[in-house]
């Protein structure tokens, strides 16, 4: 059995830790905040380049632009969005493992694939089992601009235009709420179900249909790209502010038992002593 002080280092180093799991969580929930809304905001912005784009692409007579049109798929992409830490329960693990299903069912060999990975876990993962990550971002601020991310998404969409990749999938968190987020796949490229969407809406543009989307699909295959990454960080926050939840509950839980179980001790040491005390008083009669 335990001794009394071994007891009570292990409530003082629990009560410890569940001071920095509640300040980590606390932190989470004030950058959840915000998260949430970066990514709620970019929603609008989205909906509108996407009503543009596809009516242009869907009354263009010429669709011919690499980045509508299905070609022979000799190499896949996968552009992975994970944390640079731990500490977010299964935030990581969901979607490591939904990349590394869909290589195993689709791919016979590394060669068939890259990588493009955003977070130092995901990042970390893939390179320690050989995969070719041809791309990585690590260190992105817990809020990041487009200007954080822009050369990584330019870079995901030129590699699919001088063919390293004949098409481009990505996996990430999508946030439904502080406690509900789920992994989802979307395909990035090409923009096949563009040009089929089509809008009510009739747009006038100057000089040429073909034109314009020569520079907005590059633009709207990023936005894509820029709005999962947003999407993925306020996932993030929430997991991780869930976790910490879940450690503080826990060692207050622990906490509880442990002051139970010294209260128990040192009521049987008392108990001990005063059976120790009225056995020799008894001796000395």
């Amino acid at each position: 059995m335990a001794s009394l002080r071994d007891i009570k280092n292990r409530i003082t180093s629990t009560k410890k830790t569940s001071q920095i799991t509640k300040a980590m969580q606390m932190v989470s929930a004030s950058k959840l905040n915000r998260a949430e809304l970066n990514a709620k905001s970019f929603v609008p912005y989205m909906e509108k380049i996407q009503e543009v784009v596809g009516s242009i692409a869907a009354g263009t007579t010429d669709a011919g632009h690499p980045m509508l049109n299905n070609r022979p798929v000799q190499k896949t992409g996968y552009f992975v969005i994970t944390a640079d830490s731990g500490l977010a329960g299964a935030y990581n693990s969901n979607v490591i493992r939904a990349v590394s299903n869909a290589i195993r069912d689709r791919h016979k060999s590394n060669d068939e694939f890259v990588i493009l990975a955003v977070g130092r876990v995901g990042a970390e993962y893939f390179e320690k089992r050989g995969y070719n990550v041809v791309q990585k971002k690590i260190g992105l601020p817990d809020q990041p601009s487009f200007a954080d991310i822009k050369a990584m998404t330019q870079r995901a969409v030129d590699l699919f235009t001088d063919g390293t990749y004949d098409e481009l999938y990505m996996y990430y968190n999508h946030y439904i709420s502080a406690i509900s987020h789920e992994v989802t796949e979307k395909k990035v490229l090409p923009l096949t179900d563009l040009a089929q969407e089509g809008t009510t809406s009739s747009y006038e543009f100057d000089p040429s249909g073909e034109a314009i989307l020569e520079v907005l699909l590059p633009q709207y295959a990023e936005s894509l790209i820029y709005g999962a990454l947003l999407d993925g960080k306020a996932s993030e926050h929430a997991a991780r502010m869930t976790a910490m939840k879940s450690a503080t509950d826990n060692a207050n839980e622990l906490i509880g038992t442990l002051t139970l179980s010294y209260n128990r001790a040192r009521q049987a040491a008392i108990t001990q002593e005063i059976t120790e005390i009225v056995g020799g008083a008894a001796a000395l009669e």
